[in-house]
């Protein structure tokens, strides 16, 4: 159960849910900035992300494998949100009020523009290896107002509230970066 793409999806999840838990504690640009640690973490070290693999593989198995594995990693830093309290804990619970009244054709609309966001940043870092296209790339997904299937999952396990929204709310987000991940493979894939 616990092999080596596990582990590196476990600790992508952990990466991401760290540059989450940032975005709560600062709030607004600063926090926006510091959620990038996140993503950066993960194209240095090569652990495996499902918005990082979600437009580039086609084994839909093992990319729930990779997805899991991540809301793993986010479920343990949301707990964190939940441990520590405070501010990041009343941020969450406001983000995740927010992220629910939106309904479901937007929270997808806002998943895919983050999946397409993300999907673009990481195959520039591939194509140039410079981090640039995800230090802006990430703030943009955030103060756009884009939702990260990852990273929701530490809001909303931090903000440590159920709603029955949250039934349609989560698989949508997946379902929009997926989407969103996607688009530039069918659109530029083969000619750039």
């Amino acid at each position: 159960m616990f092999d080596t793409n596990n582990r590196l999806s476990l600790f992508a999840g952990l990466l991401i849910g760290l540059g989450a838990y940032g975005f709560l504690a600062l709030g607004g640009i600063p926090g926006a900035v510091i959620f990038a640690f996140g993503l950066v973490g993960v194209v240095l070290s090569g652990t495996l992300l499902y918005t990082g693999k979600a437009g580039v593989m086609t084994d839909i198995g093992a990319l729930a494998k990779i997805w899991l594995f991540n809301v793993l990693g986010c479920v343990l830093i949301g707990l964190l949100v939940v441990s520590l309290g405070g501010v990041p804990m009343e941020r969450a619970q406001e983000v995740v009020a927010g992220r629910l009244a939106q309904g479901p054709w937007r929270s997808f609309l806002r998943a895919v523009g983050c999946g397409l966001i993300i999907d673009i940043s990481v195959w520039l870092y591939r194509k140039s290896g410079s981090l640039v296209p995800i230090l802006f790339g990430v703030p943009l997904f955030i103060v756009s107002g884009f939702y990260h299937s990852i990273a929701d999952v530490v809001y909303l396990v931090g903000a440590w509230t159920w709603s029955p929204d949250i039934l349609w709310y989560y698989p949508i987000i997946v379902l929009g970066n997926y989407a969103g991940c996607n688009i530039r493979r069918i659109v530029v894939a083969d000619i750039i």
